[in-house]
């Protein structure tokens, strides 16, 4: 039996480095979005939104998916209601393909949210998990939409006979446009502007994060762990932790970061400077560096993400993560993160997407 993949959000950084991906391997590959990407050379796009199932049916009427790879998420006010939308997102997927019987696996990308706790109580002092954070760490008593993501799927593996991975990333580094969590994206249009201006390169984060140690999970090793965990029999019915394997400190890459933009590093000075407040008031400034240097996207908001920035370089203590649970299970990829984020610079100027 060929092998049929429905890649849900693929037109996020996860899910369009998994469709080139399993593209390469020759894999029938369905890209399921509500707004899906035409760039991807050979992904059949499937527009759908998961919260009607009506629509949903028949969407994927004529689809019958051997491997579900489940990348996005929706965000909303409150915990409770990212435990209700995303759950029911999922269900409602997976109750649509119930009666095709063809669902072999679903793998399911989470983050470290499942160790450090929900938006409402980001690594707050109270909930520090021990680090490197192991998949071993028991669920935190709190309300999380992760769990509630988890569960569903495994309600429907029990029912449904299917076996389930769950991929738990740090920071994703990679391109895409509209994403609600992308970092390397917003830290590169965060230096476009700061060249563009004269402005210096201001550290944004905490204390902690500035001089600890520090991992990244590159979009395309994260693609790799998800195709090498849907077809790996030990890998059936488990979670993992996914990052590049290597580890670094803020404080030396900053000023990597800021030397290949040619801008003035500015480190950590004592005070948090969050970016959501650095950037307030730049989305006129980007439009007019779009206009200027012809780029694809004038929408400062459709490119950066520094709410979710400041929460990952805002924590109050160093996180790194554990790799030793699937490197014994024989997934040894890995990824250079220096380079991650200058391959990440490259092809956002490829693109027109920064100068």
């Amino acid at each position: 039996m060929s092998n049929i993949a429905l890649v849900v959000g693929a037109s996020g950084i996860t899910g369009s480095n998994l469709a080139k991906q399993l593209l390469t391997e020759g894999w029938e590959t369905y890209g399921l979005a509500r707004n899906p990407t035409d760039e991807i050379s050979g992904l059949n796009p499937v527009t759908a939104d998961l919260l009607d199932k009506r629509k949903l049916q028949i969407a994927l009427a004529d689809i019958s998916p051997t491997h579900i790879y489940i990348t996005t998420w929706m965000r909303n006010a409150t915990e409770a209601e990212n435990i209700r939308v995303n759950g029911l997102m999922i269900r409602n997927l997976l109750d649509v393909l119930s009666p095709k019987k063809s669902v072999q696996h679903v793998a399911l990308v989470t983050g470290l949210k499942h160790y450090l706790g929900p938006f409402e109580a980001y690594a707050r002092e109270g909930f520090l998990p021990e680090t490197p954070l192991r998949e071993e760490h028991p669920r935190l008593n709190m309300e999380n939409f992760y769990y509630a993501q988890e569960d569903e799927i495994y309600a429907a593996a029990e029912r449904d006979g299917f076996s389930w991975s769950v991929h738990r990333p740090h920071t994703v580094i990679g391109q895409a446009v509209g994403n609600a969590m992308n970092l390397g994206t917003t830290l590169a249009v965060y230096a476009s502007i700061c060249k563009e201006t004269g402005r210096p390169f201001i550290f944004p984060g905490s204390a902690a994060q500035w001089n600890g140690l520090s991992d990244v999970t590159d979009a395309r090793v994260l693609a790799a762990q998800l195709l090498w965990a849907s077809t790996t029999v030990a890998a059936r019915n488990q979670a993992f932790n996914i990052v590049n394997g290597d580890v670094f400190r803020w404080s030396r890459l900053w000023n990597r970061i800021a030397a290949y933009f040619g801008v003035e590093a500015a480190g950590f000075d004592g005070t948090i400077h969050p970016l959501e407040q650095t950037m307030a008031n730049d989305g006129q400034i980007w439009q007019q560096i779009a206009e200027k240097y012809e780029l694809k996207e004038a929408k400062l908001t459709r490119l950066a993400s520094p709410w979710h920035t400041d929460l990952d370089l805002g924590r109050p203590i160093e996180v790194m993560t554990d790799m030793s649970k699937s490197r014994k299970l024989g997934f040894t990829a890995y990824q250079d993160t220096e380079e991650s984020f200058y391959d990440l610079i490259e092809q956002l100027r490829t693109s027109r997407l920064i100068p």
